[in-house]
């Protein structure tokens, strides 16, 4: 299934409102237990999985193999950006306390307002589309 350019554009404003909403969840829950002994903070990843989803559909390989059997691994697949999905990841590597925690507030409280201010451009730019819409539709 096709997407035109502005659906697929708000289709991926949509996608990165969500995972911003998803990131906020997890940035307050990161804070809550900030005092908690061997508490480990968490993450999300997903922007940078979709930009890698939406360079496969531009480039291709200078030489794509030829799969000779299904057990073949190709060197190259097209992604879906549309599978592409928020994920929480756990930093178990990472101790900035003696109690085992990784929390620190204060850069989980500068996390907390870059991402806020991401969703409020989100939601600038989807705005912006609509209204680019009404436009053409006076």
């Amino acid at each position: 299934m096709g997407l035109n350019s502005f659906s697929k554009t708000v289709d991926l404003l949509h996608r990165a409102m969500d995972a911003s909403v998803i990131r906020r969840d997890v940035i307050a829950d990161n804070l809550a237990n900030a005092q908690v002994p061997n508490f480990k903070r968490s993450e999300v990843n997903f922007e940078s999985e979709l930009k890698r989803a939406l360079e496969t559909e531009k480039e291709r390989p200078a030489l794509e193999l030829t799969l000779t059997n299904p057990k073949h691994i190709p060197n190259w697949r097209e992604r879906d950006y549309r599978e592409v999905q928020p994920r929480r990841v756990l930093d178990y590597v990472s101790t900035s306390r003696n109690n085992g925690n990784n929390v620190d507030a204060e850069q989980e409280m500068m996390l907390g307002l870059q991402n806020q201010m991401t969703y409020t451009l989100l939601a600038q730019a989807e705005s912006f589309e609509f209204s680019q819409i009404n436009l053409v539709l006076r």
